[in-house]
């Protein structure tokens, strides 16, 4: 079993605007959390604080090895799709748990074709394929569900149960249900 992301004290600038402060929360193993809020009120802020992309103007994150999706799924458009997974699945270990990472999230088909051909839930499926394969513990997911179709977003659910049920831990951005099971609630703004 994996190690509790505990946030503690947090505290966040972006240029001269305290986005929050004070913020304390912990995600158990097995566990889910929901970060809702208004647009411009933190929410991708503090996900990529949680990811170690930013630094905090205060407080304190411990927790497991973390896989983070933001907005940009960051393929390269002249290379093809397998290729791209492929090299993060190399960085994170994941080589063995790509091709389930990819089934899962039905991109095995696409495994050819250039990543400047993908269609935005294509490329968003691609990215959730890239974290299910890191075997991080801890998913972090900026609006995972955004450009996604009912039948991905389906998928999503399936395999966020999944990981949870392996003891995974999800925190995830949202701006509505994307089939979490029971998570804890932060708000911002």
């Amino acid at each position: 079993m994996s190690a509790a992301l505990k946030v503690e004290n947090l505290a966040c600038l972006r240029g001269d605007r305290l986005l929050f402060e004070g913020l304390n929360f912990t995600v158990e193993p097995g566990g889910a959390l929901h970060l809702e809020g208004p647009n411009g009120s933190g929410k991708s802020s503090l996900m990529r604080l949680l990811a170690g992309l930013l630094s905090p103007l205060a407080g304190e994150i411990s927790g497991p090895e973390r896989s983070y999706l933001g907005h940009d799924v960051a393929l390269k458009p002249r290379m093809q799709l397998i290729d791209e997974l492929r090299h993060w699945a190399r960085l994170d270990d994941g080589t063995a748990r790509l091709p389930q990472a990819m089934a899962a999230m039905n991109v095995a088909g696409l495994a050819e074709v250039p990543c400047r051909h993908l269609s935005s839930g294509q490329r968003r499926r691609a990215g959730l394929a890239r974290v299910l394969a890191s075997g991080a513990p801890l998913w972090l997911l900026d609006e995972p569900t955004a450009g996604l179709d009912a039948a991905s977003a389906a998928l999503l659910a399936e395999a966020m149960a999944a990981h949870r049920a392996g003891g995974g831990m999800v925190v995830a951005a949202v701006h509505g249900d994307i089939g979490l099971e029971q998570p804890a609630v932060v708000r911002l703004g």
